[in-house]
């Protein structure tokens, strides 16, 4: 099984919105994503509102999240660990404790190449339109990696 984890700052918007869309495009028999923040603000909250209802308005269920905070047992726990943007990418590299956890870190919007930029924004103290517009970024970012992950397996 191919276990995917991905992390933004609070787990409450885009990395919920990440792991419910890829979640959506792989077989659970075969995949096992799930999602982490750097920040501990949130712990056991499930996530923004506004993630949940883009997320709704798109065939995805995400209510049922926890929001949990990235640990270095992640490194063991998952195969490939995509980041939202640069700095939760230089957070969790402080806690990578060698190379092979360093491997596992990726930038997420690495994986769409039309992206203007490495970051996908933090749509928190945005408008619903803001959510909308991260939620495409990361569909066409998992619809990259479910394609990839799919083809290794």
């Amino acid at each position: 099984m191919t276990r995917v984890l991905m992390v933004c700052l609070g787990n409450i918007c885009r990395s919920p919105l990440a792991h419910g869309i890829l979640q959506s495009k792989l077989p659970s028999h075969s995949f096992f994503i799930d999602s982490a923040g750097t920040g501990n603000y949130h712990i056991g909250s499930a996530p923004d509102k506004r993630s949940i209802e883009v997320a709704k308005s798109n065939g995805i269920d995400i209510s049922k999240q926890r929001c949990r905070q990235f640990g270095v047992s992640d490194f063991d726990a998952f195969d490939i660990i995509y980041v939202m943007d640069e700095s939760n990418y230089k957070d969790v590299l402080k806690i990578a404790r060698h190379q092979d956890d360093i491997s596992k870190v990726k930038l997420i919007l690495h994986k769409v190449e039309a992206a203007s930029s490495t970051d996908v924004p933090d749509p928190y103290w945005g408008n619903q339109e803001d959510f909308e517009y991260v939620f495409n970024l990361l569909h066409d970012a998992c619809e990259n990696i479910a394609k990839q992950l799919q083809k290794q397996n």
